[in-house]
């Protein structure tokens, strides 16, 4: 039973180290990418916001860590808002975290499914931006937001942005890592896997 626990407290240390090395490359990688990967997402969400108006007047860009938004018909002199964005995209190290505990992670099912993982959280970073905009447009404009935004739409964006926030940035990383990356621990070869302290041995 020594034997057992030894083996099992060595498999949660490496275990725990291989997290600790995919939180710490997906810190370094989501600071450094931040600015151009924000610029990216703008240029995405932009014409996605602007099929909701008409006339579109929607422009967005960013600015370091945060979103400008612009339109049309602000008026010259008035300030242009600015969104974070960073707190929309950081579920991406949890993503990292998660896929660096995965054993065969450099098999080709699992670097396959470690991609379309990351395609799909830039989807849905690029519909929680156009959810944070438009949150904004239909609760922090004012008069304008009552005039433009019917009180069910105001409910229904500001909800929407605010789920993605709170649950949906947690909720993704693990979800796409239990469907996509996870599985290529099948993949591994049997004696990968380690062998059952708990198997007996045949007799005779």
């Amino acid at each position: 039973m020594r034997g057992a626990g030894s083996s099992a407290a060595e498999t949660a240390l490496r275990l725990a180290l291989r997290a600790l090395a995919g939180f710490a490359l997906g810190l370094v990688l989501w600071r450094a990418a931040t600015p151009a990967y924000d610029r990216v997402l703008a240029g995405f969400a932009e014409p996605v916001i602007r099929l909701f108006e008409r006339p579109p007047a929607t422009r967005l860009y960013a600015e370091g860590s945060r979103v400008v938004v612009d339109r049309a018909d602000f008026p010259s002199s008035s300030d242009r808002p600015a969104l974070p964005a960073d707190d929309l995209t950081f579920d991406v190290i949890l993503l990292l975290t998660l896929a660096a505990t995965t054993k065969g992670l450099l098999r080709d099912r699992a670097v396959k499914g470690f991609v379309i993982s990351l395609l799909v959280l830039f989807a849905l970073h690029v519909v929680a931006l156009v959810l944070a905009v438009e949150s904004f447009y239909a609760t922090q404009l004012g008069a304008w937001s009552t005039a433009t935004y019917g009180a069910f739409a105001r409910n229904v964006w500001a909800t929407a942005s605010h789920f993605w926030r709170l649950a949906g940035c947690f909720a993704a990383p693990f979800i796409l890592w239990w469907a996509l990356i996870r599985p290529a621990r099948a993949d591994a070869p049997a004696g990968a896997q380690g062998k059952s302290p708990f198997r007996r041995r045949k007799k005779g």
